[in-house]
Parts: C-alpha cells; structure tokens; sequence
C-alpha cells in the first residue's frame, strides 16, 4: 500500500456513487431507493481534512478548482469508478490467542461442541492462549486483523473482549484494543466489554456471576475504557436474569448496552434485549417475529451475523422478512476463532449472492445501520457519504457500486479514503 494525506482533496470524475446520506438508520423500502441513496456517474466529492464536503458536478468543480493538484488542493481522478460509504463491522471478537483450525476435522467427523472441549478445543483453550499471551503480542495480532479489515473496507470496527474471562485478562485485553485506537492510520475502534462470554474452567456459572458483578464489571467500570457492555444470553452460557442482572449493573455505571442472543434457539433474548433497550442485539438466529417487532419497537437493531452460520455449515435467517415487516437490522462478521473473515464484502456476497438481498439493502446493512449502533471516535456521522460527515469511503475498482459485494475472495476496491487520507490498495 501507499498513502498520500492532504488538507483538502477533491474526488473528480466519480463513478456512480452510493452515497446513502440521511439521518437514522433504514428500515422497509426505504432500504433499496436508489433514487434517493445513489448518485448517477460524473459527480466529485470534496473532502476538507477528516470532513466530507459537497457531491458537486465533476466539470464544475474541476473549472473552479482546476485540473492539476496544487498546494491548496489535490486532485484525485477516479477515472469512472464507482465510489461507497466506508464499511463497518459492528460485532467483532478482534483480540484472542490460540489458533483453533483443527476442530473444523473434528467437527466433521461429528464431534459434538463438548466433544471438541473435551478434546482439548473449545473456548477454554482459546481462554487459556489468550490468558497466556502479552500485551505485545495481542498488541501485534491485532494490528495485522485491522490492516486485514482495512483491505477489505472497513472504516470502523467494534471490538469485544471475552476471551479472558478473568478479571485480569480481561481488563488486559480492553487496554491493549484501547492501544490499537491511536495508530494511524488504521480504521477506529469502539470498544465493547464482554466478560459474561462463557464460564471458565473451576467454576460453575453462579460462582463466575457472582464474580463479575463483585470483582470484574467494578473493574471494569473504573478502567473506563471500554464504552458498552455485551452478555452471552443463550441457554447453557447465561440465563435472561442473569443477563439482566449483570447489563442492568453496567447501566448503572454508565456502559451502553450490547446482547449475543437466540444463536442457537429461541432463548428469550429477544424481548430482554427490548426490555433492555440495548443498542444491537446479535445473532438473533431463532428469536420469533413477536420479539423481533418488540425490539424493533424500542429502537434496538438486530444485527445479524451470517458468518457464522456459513463457518459452521447452518442455514441463514430470513434477511428480506426483516427489510418486507420494515424492522431493523445490520450484519457485521463476527470475526472470532471459528469464524476467521473480516471481509465485509464477503459478508454482503453472502447476502446478496446466497440469500437474494439487494446489493445496496446489503451495503447499508453493512454500512450506514451499524454506524447508529457503534459511533466513531471523531463524534461525526459515518457509514455514509454526506456533507459534514467523516470523510471514510471506498472507490470500488469499477464503474458499478453493486461490484463491492460481487467478488468473494477478492478485494473488490481500489482504495479506500480513511478519515481523509486515501490508502491505495
């Protein structure tokens, strides 16, 4: 890659543009109005420092500015290429040790998930890899997964802990994704605590509650640099009162509100987490249509999770039933040991070209819905391409914006604009 970082640069002779500029998220029909949400070819967007400027007429704007880059401006041509909103991923498990490829062989020859923990896989050997690795090297492995969801387009990413499961792991792991905030230039980061992930061995899940709202939520709170708060809720992990108890803790300490929920079957989540009013609740694989209305109702985003499902061999919701009962929803990848991808194309390949969602449902799914759940650091409106919005984006490497999300295996831009400065791909 290359980099080139100017005060104001002007984007001529762009291809279409997908813009979806607007306020909220997009729920129902308003999804796929590309009237509304896509700019046809020949504009320029002018970007001024880490700001979005104005989408203008292209010949206009290179009359006024002139065609050669100079001390006051530079000029980008993009040659037609289409251009997109940067990316989010707004459900991620970015820092953990211990490589766990080979349960995949096991699980295919039909070991149960206990089977595999009894093998000496599972989380707890994942925890045990984590608990053993330092700072610089989590520090390290992190640093290569975000330049890798750079690649791929991502602009913003929330990143969870969950994989220490002790008090001191875990604050550990927070600290070092705090770290991975002021490098430059990498996509930012939002950060999520989420301790109440699984039980660790030596304990039952009562003693490892009572641990978390005693000893590591406190610690947590007082570390005060994680912003939300995440609970497994699922039947053998943590129940819904547990669940309650523990948010409702971290509510009270002033963390925003996260849920895992209905993964593997109706579990109750869904009308906890509108109970609740968190801010996304994710998997959401089995959670009924009643809850899911019920959620919707209290403004909480479904964030589905379509990953997972593909790593594990699983049939994927039904995405169109969201967007035609006009609920809200988001994807993002889920990034952890057994679902190893941070490319957000390859999510929306998964959509679009597998579940027969419409490229640009798929790319605001992708893009502007996240961004309402998980803000960027600068405090300006992301996901999006629009004026006084951070100037995150991607040209495709194409005349068609559709082409993002056409192209599995394969980095489908040509650079992607982060905070203003572009890195050429």
């Amino acid at each position: 890659m290359s980099r080139t970082c100017i005060m104001r640069t002007l984007l001529a002779n762009a291809g279409p543009i997908a813009h979806l500029a607007g306020e909220g998220s997009l729920i129902g029909d308003d999804f796929a109005d590309t009237e509304k949400l896509v700019t046809p070819a020949g504009m320029a967007i002018l970007v001024e420092g880490d700001k979005l400027g104005k989408i203008v007429n292209s010949q206009e704007a290179l009359d006024e500015f002139g065609t050669e880059s100079n001390n006051d401006i530079k000029i980008i041509d993009l040659d037609g290429k289409a251009v997109i909103p940067g990316l989010v991923d707004s459900h991620t498990h970015l820092l953990w040790d211990g490589d766990r490829s080979r349960e995949v062989s096991w699980r295919l020859e039909g070991h149960s998930y206990t089977d595999i923990a009894n093998m000496g896989g599972g989380i707890n050997y994942t925890v045990a890899a984590t608990r053993g690795a330092s700072k610089e090297r989590l520090f390290e492995l992190g640093y290569k997964r975000i330049r890798q969801a750079l690649t791929c387009g991502t602009t913003h990413l929330e990143a969870k802990s969950g994989y220490g499961l002790s008090t001191e792991s875990e604050l550990k792991l927070i600290e070092v994704a705090n770290s991975l905030k002021n490098v430059r230039p990498l996509p930012s980061l939002d950060l999520t605590w989420l301790g109440a992930h699984a039980t660790p061995e030596g304990y039952t899940r009562q003693q490892y509650v009572e641990e978390i709202q005693t000893e590591q939520l406190p610690a947590v709170l007082e570390q005060g640099l994680a912003r939300s708060a995440d609970v497994f809720c699922e039947d053998g992990w943590f129940t819904v009162e547990e669940s309650e108890d523990i948010l409702k803790q971290a509510k009270a300490g002033g963390m925003e509100l996260r849920l895992h929920i209905d993964e593997f079957k109706d579990c109750g989540g869904g009308q906890l987490a509108a109970d609740l009013e968190v801010s996304s609740a994710d998997h959401s694989h089995y959670t009924p249509l009643d809850a899911r209305k019920a959620m919707h109702e209290a403004g909480v985003n479904t964030g589905f999770l379509p990953g997972t499902p593909y790593s594990m061999g699983e049939q994927w919701p039904d995405f169109n039933m969201m967007t035609d009962e006009g609920l809200l929803w988001s994807v993002a990848s889920d990034f952890n040991p057994n679902c190893r991808t941070l490319s957000l194309p390859f999510i929306g390949s998964i959509l679009t070209q597998r579940c027969g969602v419409d490229p640009l449902v798929a790319l605001a799914a992708t893009s502007r819905n996240p961004s309402e759940t998980t803000p960027h650091r600068t405090g300006l409106v992301h996901g999006r391409i629009q004026e006084g919005g951070v100037a995150s984006l991607n040209v495709v490497d194409g005349p068609f914006w559709q082409a993002w999300c056409l192209q599995p295996g394969i980095n489908p831009f040509h650079a992607t604009m982060l905070e203003g400065e572009m890195v050429f791909h």
